[in-house]
């Protein structure tokens, strides 16, 4: 294995340089462990803890100001999906980082996760990655420009496996996974990097 194509990364950082704030991980904290990434706007960070749009861009900076490079995630939740409220929702979400500089955004990978779909079996149909990824890229054109948005990286992120992912990772606008649940059992891993390679 090739170490260099494998990075050490947190699922999650907070918003304050540094305190008297029990149970949370600074980002110089994380970047001293020698991990690269953090997760910042999760699923569940958004729904479990409350994290505003205003909560993750002060995420967002403290971890880049540490060397970091955040995995950003956004996605709409079932109703917001049958209400056909998904790109609404998704350029709501991507205000946290749209207030970057253009060489600060450029050093961040977006992760769209259909809510919908992690941990419930579901999945969105290699159609609908592709449309709300093309979506997504339009939007990063539109605020910093195609050069910009072509080099970015955008994951996708729900209940993608091995039976699926080929077809996943064949659409233009999907550079990859952020993988969840199947990167526990490692034919199931192994089945997912091979149908990216």
């Amino acid at each position: 294995m090739d170490a260099a194509k494998i990075g050490v990364g947190a699922e999650n950082c907070a918003d304050k340089v540094s305190g008297a704030y029990t149970g949370e991980v600074s980002a110089a904290m994380v970047a001293s462990t020698g991990a690269k990434y953090v997760i910042l706007g999760h699923s569940e960070r958004r729904a479990y803890y409350h994290e505003t749009v205003e909560i993750l861009e002060e995420k967002v900076k403290l971890a880049l100001a540490n060397g970091l490079t955040p995995i950003f995630c956004i996605g709409e939740v079932l109703e917001e999906r049958e209400a056909n409220k998904q790109n609404e929702v998704v350029a709501a979400q991507l205000a946290s980082v749209f207030s970057l500089s253009a060489e600060d955004f450029s050093k961040i990978i977006l992760a769209y996760e259909p809510v919908w779909a992690i941990g419930t079996g579901k999945t969105a149909t290699p159609e609908q990655a592709q449309e709300i990824h093309a979506f997504i890229r339009s939007a990063v054109a539109k605020k910093y420009g195609q050069e910009i948005a072509d080099n970015c990286s955008i994951l996708y992120g729900g209940s993608c496996k091995p039976s699926n992912a080929k077809e996943l990772f064949a659409n233009p606008d999907v550079d990859g996974g952020l993988i969840g649940g199947a990167a526990l059992k490692v034919s199931d891993f192994k089945g997912i990097i091979d149908a990216f390679n």
